[in-house]
Formats: C-alpha cells, structure tokens, sequence
C-alpha cells in the first residue's frame, strides 16, 4: 500500500500498478497502486481537517515532534539509506553519509526554527495606534518532490511547512517513493496528528496536476525541471496559489589563472559526478583560465578514470546507475551529438558493457572539450555524469589591476538561462568577493563545489525558479505576514473620519511635518 493519507497506508484508486525498478539491475524493488484524483481529495481533505489543531499548537509543540522525528531517523539510519540507495541506484556511502544525516540535520535544524518564527516586535508607527506582525501558517501545501534525492527533497518539502504550522499532500516522483512513505510515517510517529502529512504516489500528469489545481490547496512547492515547472505556475494560477519551484541547473565551475589545480580538479569530480550527476548544482561547465586548461583536463581526465562503477550497495562503489533507461539514452543521446559537432571526449562517453553493469543504466563519467559556448550540452542541463570545459583568457597570467579574463569568465558564466548554482577557484579575495557579486546565481562557492548546510538558503534565480529550501528563510514561503493595528484612543470618532464626517474631531499635524 503506497498512499499515506490520514495517518494511514492505503491502496490507490487508479488501478494501474507502477513497477519502482533498481536501475543498478532492471529488477522490480516493489510494486505500488498509482494514485488517481480520488485520491488526491482523499489525502487533501485529510490535511485540510488536520490544520484546524496543527496550526493551532505551539512553536514548542511543533518542535517536540520534529525533535523526536530527528531521532526516529537516525535511529533507523542504516535501513532508510538501503532503501533510498535501491529505488535510486545511488552508491551506499552517498546515501549513508550525505542524505541521511542530512535529512537527520535539517529535521533537528527544524525542531529548533520552529520557535523562532516570529513577527516584527510591537511599536507604535501611528501615534494613536500599536502595531505587529504575525507569521501564521498558509494552509494545505501541496508539493511535488524530485527522484534524485527522494529522501531529502522530502524533507526539504516536509520540514518547513509542517514548522510553520502548515499540513502537507507530498507528491514523489512515482518511481522513488519508497522513503517519502517512510518518512510521513515516522512524522505520525514521533506525534504529529494524522493528516499533518500526507503521500501520494502518483504520476504527475494526474496526480500532480490534480494537486497542483485543487480548490484546497493554498501553496504549491516544486523541485523538477523548468518546462514542468511552467506548468506547475500556468495550473497554480487558476487558484490562484502561492508558488515554490526550485528548477533546472546548468552549473559553471570557474578556474582561474592563480587556483589550486589539485583542488580545482578534485572538486570538478566531485562536484560533476555527485549521485552521477543527477544533481541540479552538479559542476557541468568548467571554465579553465587558459594558461592552465591542459593540466585541469589531464588531472580531471585521470581523476574520472579511476572512478569505479559498480553496485549501489557495494561500499567500495564510487558512482552509480543513472536512475533509468531513459535517462541513460538522454545522457548518451547528448554525448553523440556533440561528438557529431566535433567535441573531443577526453574520457568516458560510452555506456559500459562489462557483464556486471551491462544489466543497469550505467553511464561512464565523461570529461569532454572543444565545444563552442552555445554548443547544446554547454547551454542544456544533461542530468548525467558529464563534465564539458572551456578555455577562457589570453593564456598570461594576472599581474593585478583591471582583469579582463574575469570579466570574461563571468560572462561566461552567465550565458545561460540557468542560476542556481556556481564556483570560483582562486587564491585572491578580491577576484572571489568580484566573482560572487557579479555572478548571477543563488549559491556561489569559494574553492569548493556541492556543500549545502540546513542553516543557509538554497534556491535559484532565473530559469532555476525562485524561493528558497532548507534555513529559516523557507519560512518567507511558507508563512503569511499579516498587519494587526491596536487603537489607542479608546474613542469613537477618530481625526480621519473627517474624511467622511465633517464633525469629526481635527487631524492633528504630523509630528514630521515642517521638520
């Protein structure tokens, strides 16, 4: 049973069932009852009834059950990063040590905002009146969370909308929702009443459009790709609703002339091939500064080559399956293409045949050079474990004043429709503090690549949409702010009255007038 709805499994009402596959295989990891649009007023009418009490309870109340939720994950640690490393094909030391305790940081993260939400402290701003501000709760949020990460994108959807003291509909991918299920379970666990959230498995053209367009749903919160993420705004309109996208990436990766190239290369890697580079901050555009391109491309050429591809649950795997077959052919489809416009591919760009991966939809860590900048796998996110560098400057090195080479390389940085994430490699302060003002993107590292922490914003700009996951300003998304204005006066007729009653008492001067 693959719904979650009132603080119970159910079956869904499709009657169509969806095979959840381990792309490291092609075998079936279980069987789910898609859910259809009774389902989705089933699961919505469940939040709409849980709101009532749980927007009602206390910040501290809330927090309790996000602080016994942190421990509830961790206490199944182990059993949950199985689970997310099988329906995703992604190695066991990414999910064991990079989703997992972070879903664990960011619930703890969440226990304790849940207390700060607070309003602008009471003032006077009018002279006869007090002021303040109220964060309340928005309603039922329905989001639609990615199969990347299925675990931690819903958490990032979970966390702080149950916080804020929303209830949720979840929506995940239909081929990777085994730990979403998971996870609402063990909300109703750790006390959070039934409906505070809510699962439904389905696909996105009826369950998630059914969502998106309910009459009951207040907000809607996205992570996927920028054409759905066009008509999860042309759907929420009609409400209309308030709206979260988190979009595509197409992430630059800028070197420059005076970097550390063991670390540049290391962190181009690492950054490129991350969950096999299904990661919309994966590292995908490298700009090298010319004098030092060929030594980048050697050392990342050597580096991918010594990544090992094998079975998720093998410690010693480097890098996984893409998550399915089509994924695979769209990965390979844009290889053979730029090889068909002439790009050289340093390392990679082939699907494996060796008898131990020949089953899954394994894809070689690809490293691939002589592009133009409007070359389609420079301009389109590939979602795949490729990683395309471009040379940028004159080939001398830097001797300080103007820098014509940085300016270059942050507008080539720029040249795309894309801004949700980017690095620059340097070892001088004032070229980084230039480059992460002027390039133009939710998130910029400074000699590294990936990292994210539960205390800071992640979201994009541009075509990567807008609002942010993870740290105290989510709650901009998923709170209302509302005005309450105390008269002073005790008195019926009022100064401005005189604006309707010509006996109304007169308007005193502003206390700046003639100032």
């Amino acid at each position: 049973m693959h719904q979650y709805i009132a603080g119970q499994r159910s079956r869904g009402s499709s009657g169509n069932p969806y095979d959840v596959i381990d792309p490291s295989t092609g075998e079936t990891v279980e069987t789910v009852e898609l859910a259809d649009a009774d389902d989705v007023d089933r699961a919505v009418a469940a939040a709409s009834t849980a709101f009532g009490e749980w927007s009602r309870a206390t910040p501290g109340e809330r927090s309790a059950v996000l602080t016994k939720l942190a421990g509830l994950i961790e206490a199944e640690a182990e059993s949950i990063a199985e689970l997310e490393s099988k329906q995703t094909g992604k190695p066991i030391r990414l999910s064991g040590e990079f989703d997992v305790p972070g879903t664990i940081d960011n619930t703890a993260f969440f226990a304790g905002a849940a207390r700060e939400l607070a309003g602008k402290a009471a003032a006077e701003y009018s002279p006869d009146h007090t002021s303040m501000v109220r964060r309340e709760p928005i309603g039922v949020v329905g989001s639609i969370a990615p199969w990347n990460y299925p675990l931690q994108m819903a958490a990032w959807k979970v966390l702080p909308a149950i916080a804020a003291g929303n209830t949720i509909v979840l929506k995940p991918a239909e081929n990777t929702p085994l730990t979403s299920l998971r996870l609402a379970e063990l909300v109703t666990e750790a006390g959070a009443p039934a409906g505070v959230v809510n699962v439904i498995t389905g696909t996105g053209p009826v369950a998630g459009e059914a969502l998106i367009s309910h009459r009951d749903v207040a907000m809607v919160s996205f992570t996927g790709s920028s054409p759905v993420g066009r008509r999860v705004m042309e759907l929420a309109s009609g409400g209309p609703k308030r709206i979260h996208l988190e979009l595509g990436g197409k992430a630059p990766f800028v070197v420059l002339d005076d970097a550390d190239l063991e670390a540049a290369a290391h962190g181009a890697v690492a950054g490129a091939l991350i969950n096999t580079g299904q990661d919309c901050t994966a590292a995908t555009r490298a700009y090298v500064h010319r004098s030092r391109f060929s030594e980048f491309v050697d050392r990342v050429a050597e580096l991918m080559a010594a990544v090992r591809l094998g079975a998720p649950l093998d410690p010693a795997t480097d890098q996984g399956p893409l998550i399915h077959r089509a994924q695979q052919e769209r990965v390979a489809g844009f290889v053979d293409r730029a090889r068909g416009y002439g790009a050289r591919v340093v390392v990679g760009g082939e699907i494996p045949k060796t008898d131990e991966l020949i089953r899954g939809s394994y894809y070689a860590p690809t490293l691939i050079v002589d592009v133009p900048q409007d070359a389609e796998i420079v301009q389109r996110e590939i979602f795949g474990p490729v990683l395309v560098a471009l040379p940028f400057g004159s080939g001398a090195a830097h001797q300080g004043g103007n820098d014509p080479d940085l300016d270059e390389a942050i507008a080539l940085a720029n040249d795309t429709p894309f801004g949700l994430a980017a690095s620059v490699w340097t070892r001088d302060v004032h070229r980084a503090m230039h480059a992460t003002r002027a390039i133009r993107s939710g998130c910029v590292w400074v000699n590294d690549h990936i990292p994210i922490i539960s205390e800071m914003p992640h979201g994009g700009v541009k075509a990567s949409g807008f609002g942010k996951d993870m740290s105290s300003y989510s709650f901009e998304e998923y709170t209302a702010v509302k005005h309450v204005m105390y008269d002073l006066t005790a008195t019926a007729a009022k100064p401005w009255h005189r604006t309707v009653f010509r006996d109304a008492p007169p308007n005193e001067p502003h206390p700046l007038a003639g100032a």
